[in-house]
């Protein structure tokens, strides 16, 4: 029988297609049913019919509904994708102004930080209902999360969701492309080990034709023309630390309590030629021209030519390799956010890690990765000891809990006083 994948949070527009057209590059999947669901009927409905058309366009035999039903949606399924934004662009707003108030300077705010914090008290009861909805309606689904903040609704989906979720990001293979860049070696001939905790992984491992490279990178992004600039902070923990990280230099600004606690210095650490580089707010931004674009430039898409389905036009993204690899045993390899269980030794064994695994047909094995170095896993410990809290938090509904997570937050903490913060 041909799979069937569940789509939640379909409306978000470039990314939903660009998943259906990665999944029907394969030929043993070209018969899939999508079921895309989500709140948003106007949405919906336009990467509806965006996504109908390219289908019919490359001549697949696909089927592909919508509704803003969810339960209707994951009966069946073999496969769900979430990708929702609970609370929406105006929630975020909040999770960015009202920290600034206080001095705490996010350049995304959805992961970490206070208002990755209190992204993930939105989020989590909202993933415990799909995650209910997927063992009375999807019993054995493979439940993919690309939501943030990542590992808070991961850590929270396993545990008290009682469903085998596994989160999925791209920032791993960005930072790849980085090192490549900066190194002048090509992409595929590099060898890399990833480990940590989701965008605060570390490039532990980094090999061409067997040599370690590693102690090469500080040296090639210091003399590189670009990341030189926009990459300051990634730069300096790499001085520092002997590893670098994998996350954009806005987004790891905002983990650690070093590079935005003081509004006089915070430009010495960013740049803004893009938003991700570490412009206050900047993704917020970019997430409200996005949602115009999606109000004036839908008909323009539709008049388009429609994108073609090959293996050339693929992006990297893992949930269409994932649904290959279990249908047609190649294995996938890459990074994953699961639940630890020793797989990083000096990481607690109940955190959400991420990690190099690989897939095939009985799905996502992950072997053991070793001790992170002492300094990345202080890092990743700091941070997972904040991600608890605010998953308990939100479980429980305690605020004590709550406003003990903003106190251990490592930003948080370097800004404001307790007073502030409680």
């Amino acid at each position: 029988m041909p799979p069937k994948i569940a789509m939640i949070g379909a409306g978000s527009i470039g990314f939903t297609r660009k998943l259906v057209q990665d999944i029907l590059t394969v030929p043993e999947l070209s018969e899939a049913e999508f079921a895309f669901t989500d709140i948003n009927k106007k949405n919906l409905e336009m990467v509806r019919r965006l996504a109908l058309r390219d289908i019919r366009a490359n001549r697949k035999p696909a089927k592909l509904t919508a509704t803003t039903n969810r339960r209707r949606a994951l009966e069946g399924a073999g496969y769900v994708f979430c990708t929702v934004r609970v609370g929406g662009l105006e929630a975020f707003q909040f999770d960015v102004d009202i920290p600034l108030k206080y001095g705490i300077d996010q350049c995304v705010g959805d992961t970490l930080c206070a208002g990755g914090i209190m992204y993930g008290q939105r989020g989590i009861p909202v993933l415990l209902g799909i995650c209910r909805d997927i063992r009375e309606l999807a019993p054995g689904a493979v439940f993919m999360n690309y939501a943030n903040p990542m590992a808070m609704l991961t850590w929270a989906c396993n545990k008290y969701g009682r469903v085998n979720a596994i989160g999925l990001c791209h920032g791993v293979e960005g930072g790849c492309q980085q090192i490549a860049d900066a190194l002048g070696i090509p992409r595929r001939e590099l060898d890399i080990t990833c480990a940590g905790i989701n965008h605060q992984t570390w490039y532990v491992s980094v090999k061409h034709r067997g040599r370690e490279m590693r102690g090469k990178l500080l040296d090639a992004f210091e003399r590189h023309p670009v990341y030189s600039k926009t990459e300051k902070v990634r730069i300096d923990m790499l001085r520092r630390f002997g590893y670098y990280t994998t996350e954009s230099n806005g987004h790891v600004s905002e983990y650690v309590p070093w590079y935005r606690k003081r509004p006089g210095e915070i430009r010495k650490w960013v740049d803004l030629s893009c938003w991700i580089n570490g412009e206050t707010g900047g993704y917020l931004r970019v997430c409200r021209e996005e949602r115009n674009w999606f109000e004036t430039d839908f008909q323009k898409w539709l008049d388009e030519p429609a994108p073609t389905y090959c293996p050339e036009n693929r992006s990297l993204e893992h949930g269409s390799y994932i649904i290959e690899a279990i249908e047609t045993g190649r294995v996938y390899r890459g990074h994953f956010n699961t639940v630890n269980r020793g797989i990083i030794p000096n990481l607690p064994p109940d955190c959400v890690i991420e990690a190099p695994g690989y897939v095939d047909r009985t799905g996502l094995n992950m072997p053991v990765a070793g001790e992170l170095p002492l300094a990345c896993a202080a890092t990743c410990n700091a941070s997972v000891s904040v991600q608890r809290m605010a998953v308990e938090a939100a479980i429980h509904g305690d605020p004590d809990l709550l406003k003990q997570a903003m106190l251990h937050d490592p930003l948080t903490a370097a800004v404001c006083n307790p007073a502030f913060i409680s």
